[in-house]
């Protein structure tokens, strides 16, 4: 994957991880209601929208791919500093590159925010987001949180 691809990947798991703090949903929601189509299609526009605020092209995706309210509250009950959502979707983006073949970085970022290891690194009240992005990947892999 070129730079700007991978650039445009952080892009879009930043812009998820946002979407699912302001709709409160688990980030499987938004990923799965973006879709595989919907993943492309926002990979594509990330190097016009990354000039416009995250709230600006959240509001617009929230529409477009209709992502319903939640309640799946991660920052409100945080008792620690919450990372920011670039901060986790540098953590996604990385686990995305690192685990997906060449061309299926759509699917695999679908996959990832969709698994149980997301809702780990989610719990910000937990040290899951300051763990090694190789034990997150491992952890991913087995379907747990590997000991």
């Amino acid at each position: 994957m070129a730079e700007s691809e991978q650039d445009d990947l952080f892009y879009v798991c930043s812009l998820i991880e946002y979407i699912a703090r302001i709709t409160k949903n688990k980030r499987g929601v938004v990923a799965q209601c973006l879709g595989h189509n919907g993943v492309v299609k926002e990979l594509k526009d990330a190097g016009v929208n990354h000039c416009l605020s995250f709230e600006q092209v959240g509001e617009e995706v929230i529409e477009r791919y209709k992502i319903p309210q939640g309640d799946f509250e991660t920052v409100e009950n945080c008792k620690y500093s919450v990372p920011s959502y670039t901060d986790i979707g540098r953590l996604y983006s990385i686990m995305v590159l690192d685990c997906a073949k060449p061309g299926e970085e759509v699917d695999m970022t679908i996959k990832i925010f969709s698994s149980v290891i997301s809702d780990y690194i989610s719990n910000f009240n937990s040290d899951c987001y300051y763990q090694n992005p190789s034990y997150l990947e491992e952890s991913f892999k087995a379907g747990k949180l590997l000991e």
